[in-house]
């Protein structure tokens, strides 16, 4: 048989080549630590996108804004040199018109070496051109053709000219009267508006200073009838304090001025040697009698407190033996609980070295070594 080289599958090695790839990124995805340990913070990655959102925002809203002012600064300028234009243009009309008006060519000084000359200008050659030299030439060859038509020409421009410049002057002058008659109009009726507005405003001023006036007047009245109150006020105040001093204790000199000035005394009782006649004998009586009293008092309440003193005291001896009691009985307690405690710890200790003894010897007998451990975390599935 022939030995033929057929062509290598290539759809299977891609496949094997994708798959391998693949399988290399998710184990490179896997086992990344960073992103194992700790993760992706997707709060801060949000944030980021809508910064950059609000920036891309704000350039664009820029760049518009950049591009109105662009277009607007262009048509300011294309407006600009339109206005320039024309004022160009116009003032090469101007120009033109009075150079048409003020300086022809038939006016200036050499018009008749350009023209004929204007002194005679048909005049006729009475000497044959035969007889004259060649210094007495009148004509020349090419000189005079169509001389008359081409005046006629020029001066039936000139009139076109000057009648179109008369119009537009005309015109001109008539659109002046018309704007300065509506600028009178405007000023007269400005005049007239102004004139209003002054009467409308001496109007109110007027209004406003009669109102002024009437209120100056009413404060005036006011005023005057306050001070007429105060001055009744102000002389009752002083027929009243005239009437209290000639009718006071201090020029009557009564007995009963001391008595009631002592009682009615708000800083407590106190003698007015001035006005103070002595004692009577039934308030010495009162004196002796509230001072018994007082003794009598003070005695009592000494009493109470001894006995105060007493019941406390042995209220506190109570509590003090009631608490030692309390104390014997919490300490037999804790003598008690600790003993329990210990026998707990030495059971659990014993319970604790069996179950090692049991995982050392009998169940952990065997210790895993290095391969053991380097057979995980080999592959992604």
């Amino acid at each position: 048989m022939y030995k033929v080289d057929l062509p290598v599958d290539e759809s299977a090695l891609r496949a094997v080549e994708r798959r391998r790839a693949a399988e290399a990124e998710r184990k490179s995805r896997i086992f990344n630590t960073r992103t194992r340990v700790i993760g992706v913070d997707l709060r801060a990655l949000e944030k980021q996108q809508e910064d950059k959102r609000e920036r891309l925002e704000m350039e664009k809203q820029r760049d518009m804004a950049h591009d109105l002012l662009r277009l607007s600064l262009d048509e300011m300028a294309m407006q600009q040199n339109k206005d320039e234009e024309e004022l160009r243009r116009e003032l090469a009309q101007d120009m033109v018109q009075f150079r048409a008006i003020h300086q022809r060519a038939e006016d200036s000084r050499d018009a008749d070496i350009n023209y004929d000359r204007q002194s005679a200008p048909n005049a006729s050659i009475s000497v044959s051109d035969s007889a004259l030299g060649p210094a007495s030439m009148q004509v020349f060859l090419g000189e005079g053709i169509n001389e008359n038509e081409k005046k006629r020409a020029q001066m039936e421009m000139n009139e076109r000219n000057l009648r179109a410049q008369k119009e537009e002057r005309e015109k001109q002058e008539r659109e002046q009267k018309n704007r300065e008659l509506l600028t009178g109009r405007e000023l007269v009726e400005k005049d007239l508006r102004a004139v209003q507005l002054n009467a409308l405003e001496e109007e109110c001023k007027r209004s406003a200073r009669i109102a002024l006036s009437h209120y100056n007047q009413t404060q005036a009245e006011k005023r005057m009838e306050r001070e007429q109150q105060e001055r009744l006020r102000r002389e009752g105040e002083e027929l009243a304090e005239l009437r209290y001093m000639v009718t006071s204790d201090l020029l009557t000199e009564r007995p009963e001025a001391a008595k009631r000035k002592t009682e009615s005394s708000v800083e407590g009782p106190r003698v007015l040697t001035d006005r103070w006649k002595g004692m009577t004998p039934q308030q010495i009586g009162d004196i002796h009698r509230t001072r018994e009293e007082q003794c009598l008092e003070k005695e009592r309440l000494k009493e109470m407190e001894r006995q105060r003193d007493v019941a406390w005291d042995y209220h506190l001896t109570e509590q003090a033996r009631q608490q030692e009691r309390e104390e014997k009985r919490d300490k037999e307690l804790q003598r008690e609980r600790r003993t329990q405690l210990d026998k707990y710890n030495q059971q659990l200790a014993r319970e604790q070295q069996a179950h090692q003894h049991y995982l050392d010897k009998q169940l952990y007998t065997n210790r895993p070594t290095v391969r053991y451990f380097t057979q995980f975390s080999t592959s992604s599935r």
